[in-house]
């Protein structure tokens, strides 16, 4: 069994709304008794339904998907949904899809299960334990942090859409363009960094915050030992007690909280310098320790937090106690798990031999031991919700010391006798102000009402927002790029910072970023991650759909052009009816509004698929097309053409808002299909709330030339013969352009044309067979064979055209792009029209007529610099 191909589809993709790893597999179909079995020895925890699937299950390549999925779950990672399926014409691959939450965990589950079935179906041993112990380490090493994890979720919930910008690291970016926030842990893109530094220098801190009148502890900051005891003697005149911390460590490292003589100052001391140069000795203030979170100028929870302890039982040792609490599925490792286990280790053994006791030592019944001298959740502390207990005026400091210290986002630490008693009054005080504060305490708290810490994070971030800018998915067949380009054009012309992907790059406010076929994933990422961006078109491609998935969770509106024979047999796609599903997953994830072709039945078949409330605008070159019309009698609103013109109709209501043959995309209105394209792009405006003006003004002001839509319909002038350059690569592309050129003149049609190789042998036939339909006159050329051997693509297209009956005599071909078309204006009189289809560049048409023609050249190559 091998893996042949692997994908991973990381947005809504064909086969789910969710992310998927999609794989094909190749292998016979060997039955081998008794394999489900033996696998279920190795996982018998499998979910009832997979395991009876499993059990009867002798054939490796079928065990794949389950074992798969369950491998995932064991890890800690489980994926939603899954799938196998035969691949057409290949009896021995099989397509399997698995649904996943971490994309590491699925691709390494997938190789760990080929693995095990591979051993299992030969009677070796597999190490199962051994490789879902390494299955954990990944997922850990991929986990979202608790803390990240409770803010992402929680701008989910209000609907705000998350792209983890890194593998390992927890930086996410929530919201789309220009309202977009970055997120890592608590920090935000809001924190002040200067802010940050502050916080971290704790003697600083409580200097700010003693101006600001804020109550903290008494103390300075010391480099050596000797004035570390002359501190400590000066604030324990009184018979008080000293704590003695590093300047700017955290999660309570090199901290000791009570020291009464000189001895355990030094250890303190030299602890604390374990951690840095610089240390702190304070005034020990007695009492509890609380955190207060405050999320801008709200607090947002608060907690008791008690130090890591066990409760004695009078039977079990202090070790073994702590044996038992760190069992709680609660706990782990790091700051994944609601708590963490507890250490046992010297700082522990410290502070139990304080208490007199030792690890082994067995406490009485209800006796309560703490090991550890703070309270710190990463050490294995816990927390008490006590929220409601706080007075207004501490709340009021609490948000005072955020501000005076520049924070957004900060964890308020206090220590004092009763919460609920305003600080003054019982002395006490903010011992420090943490950037970046955890907050699985008040997710999480072991005792109280949980608070939505994550949620007040986002409030404070986005308010009422949902950090989306308007998205359009722009699909089909043909027409997407042109589509594309009108309205984002219409877009910028309203005076709206555009992204754009198309087939020749990504645009962001008009400029070109990237450079290429552009209308896949990764390239809409981009556009989405733009700070620069406030309103996104995106063309979305079959082959982007496929490989990768949307990039984009939902859109407010989806377009879809057209369904026709393209790209059949490629990416498990053989039929038009399956590449109708392929471009439906666009209009299902449209939000707002679906611009549906009210002449192509596959586009109309959509409408019955698209989620509540998701309004529907057709359009169409037909003013009495049926479907169009029974929409108009139901109130729905749509675009079509009548006498020349553009018309808007909601329900009774039709405005006319402009003359086709007065848009340049149009060809004076020749090129129905550009009408077709405006049309959708109107529809496309009205969904998203623009006015007929502005819809009329981007419509009208757009050029279809070379520099703003190369490669479509681009017209030039060579000696009086109209030159249409255009990346036709079907049928209806070829049929469309015919139609063009044929109303342009009453002269003759040249037609220079070529087809990409990885189309069928029956598409190229059928493509052939188009333009002998369509031409006077065809010279075949061969571009971009892809795999296939030379001539093979031409020879397909020509055995089309002699199917049609095509006169031998217009027929010649020339492989070599540059003869083919120069063989097609040698056919040319003044007053013909010459297609040059499937093009990969203007230069391909300069190089053709510059030896004979360099002056037409020139100009040729300045008008195309200029435009």
């Amino acid at each position: 069994m091998r893996i042949i191909e692997q994908r991973f589809l990381r947005g809504p993709n064909f086969y789910a709304a969710t992310p998927c790893l999609m794989a094909v597999l190749e292998g016979e179909h060997t039955s081998i008794p008794g394999l489900g079995a033996r696998l279920l020895e190795q996982l018998p925890e499998m979910a009832p339904e997979s395991a009876a699937r499993l059990s009867d299950c002798s054939s490796p390549i079928e065990a794949l998907e389950p074992v798969t999925m369950e491998l995932q779950r064991l890890a800690g990672a489980a994926g939603s949904f899954s799938l196998s399926a035969a691949v057409a014409g290949k009896p021995e691959q099989l397509r399997v899809v698995c649904g996943y939450t971490t994309e590491q965990v699925a691709g390494a589950a997938l190789r760990t299960a080929r693995d095990m079935i591979a051993a299992l179906a030969a009677h070796e041993a597999f190490d199962h334990a051994a490789a879902l112990e390494e299955l954990k380490e990944t997922a850990q090493d991929y986990a979202i942090g608790t803390s990240t994890g409770a803010v992402v979720n929680a701008a989910h919930k209000r609907g705000i859409p998350s792209l983890r910008l890194t593998d390992q690291a927890n930086l996410f970016q929530l919201g789309w363009g220009s309202k977009q926030k970055r997120l890592q842990a608590t920090i935000t893109g809001a924190t002040n960094n200067i802010a940050v530094g502050i916080a971290s220098d704790k003697q600083l801190t409580k200097t700010l915050l003693d101006q600001a009148g804020c109550p903290v502890p008494a103390g300075e900051t010391v480099t050596s030992l000797a004035a570390a005891q002359r501190v400590a003697r000066r604030l324990s005149a009184s018979g008080g007690t000293v704590t003695i911390k590093p300047l700017d460590a955290n999660q309570g490292k090199g901290v000791t909280t009570t020291c009464t003589t000189p001895e355990e100052v030094e250890r303190a001391f030299e602890f604390a310098r374990k951690y840095g140069r610089h240390v702190i000795v304070e005034e020990y203030l007695r009492g509890r320790d609380y955190r207060v979170l405050v999320t801008g100028k709200k607090i947002a929870a608060a907690s008791w937090r008690r130090p890591p302890h066990v409760t004695g039982d009078g039977v079990h040792t202090i070790r073994e106690l702590v044996e038992i609490e760190n069992r709680n599925p609660a706990r782990g490792d790091g700051h994944t798990n609601i708590l963490t286990r507890i250490p046992l280790d010297a700082i522990a053994e410290q502070v139990l031999a304080k208490a007199g006791y030792t690890f082994d030592a067995v406490p009485p019944e209800g006796e309560s031991v703490d090991l550890r001298g703070n309270a710190n959740l990463s050490t294995g502390g816990t927390a008490e919700d006590v929220t409601d207990l706080l007075p207004e005026e501490t709340r009021e400091i609490c948000i005072r010391a955020a501000r005076t210290i520049g924070l957004d986002v900060a964890g308020i630490d206090i220590v004092c006798q009763d919460i609920a008693q305003p600080l003054r009054e019982q002395r006490g005080g903010i011992i420090e102000v943490n950037a970046a504060p955890g907050i699985r305490m008040h997710q999480y708290p072991s005792r109280g009402t949980p608070r939505d810490a994550g949620g007040a994070i986002v409030d404070a971030l986005f308010g009422e927002d949902d950090g989306r800018i308007p998205v359009i998915g722009v699909t089909g067949t043909n027409g997407k790029t042109t589509t594309t380009l009108l309205i984002a054009h219409a877009a910028r012309m309203a005076g709206l910072r555009t992204g754009v992907t198309t087939t020749e790059g990504v645009f962001v406010d008009g400029q070109q970023i990237a450079k290429g076929d552009c209308t896949g994933y990764r390239s809409a990422r981009s556009v989405l991650t733009s700070p620069d961006v406030d309103f996104a078109v995106l063309e979305t491609a079959r082959g982007g759909i496929l490989k990768r998935g949307l990039a984009y969770d939902r859109c407010d509106v989806a377009v879809v052009l057209n369904v026709s024979a393209d790209h059949l047999g490629l990416d498990g796609v053989d039929t038009v009816e399956e590449l109708a599903k392929v471009k439906a997953v666009v209009a299902q994830r449209a939000s707002r509004a679906v611009v549906l072709n009210a002449e192509d039945d596959h586009c109309v078949a959509m409408a019955a698929s698209l989620a509540d409330g998701v309004e529907v605008l057709y359009f169409s070159l037909d003013a009495d097309n049926p479907v169009l019309l029974r929409h108009l009698d139901n109130g729905g609103r749509a675009v079509y053409l009548e006498d020349n013109a553009i018309v808007l109709a909601d329900g009774t209501r039709h405005q006319a808002i402009a003359d086709v043959r007065q848009l340049p995309v149009t060809l004076k209105g020749a090129a129905r299909y550009n009408i077709a394209n405006s049309l959708a792009a109107a529809a496309a405006l009205v969904a998203s709330g623009f006015g007929n003006a502005e819809i009329e003004d981007g419509l009208r002001s757009f050029v279809s030339d070379w520099k703003n839509n190369p490669l479509r319909s681009n017209l030039f002038d060579v000696d009086g013969v109209t030159v249409i350059v255009d990346y036709a690569h079907n049928s209806a592309a070829y049929a469309a352009l015919a139609e063009t050129a044929r109303a342009m003149t009453p002269g003759r049609l040249v037609g220079v044309v070529a087809a990409p190789g990885d189309r069928r042998d029956a598409d190229l036939v059928d493509i052939g067979a188009t333009c002998a339909a369509g031409f006077d006159e065809l010279v075949v050329y061969e571009t971009e064979n892809r795999g296939r051997e030379s001539g093979s693509v031409a020879a397909k297209l020509v055995e089309g055209i002699r199917l049609a009956k095509f006169e031998e005599d217009h027929l010649r071909v020339e492989l070599d792009v540059h003869e083919a078309i120069r063989a097609g204006l040698a056919r040319c009189e003044k007053g013909d029209v010459l297609l040059f289809g499937c093009g990969s560049d203007i230069s391909e048409l300069l190089e053709a007529i510059r030896p004979t023609s360099p002056e037409v050249a020139k100009r040729i190559e300045t008008e195309a610099a200029s435009v």
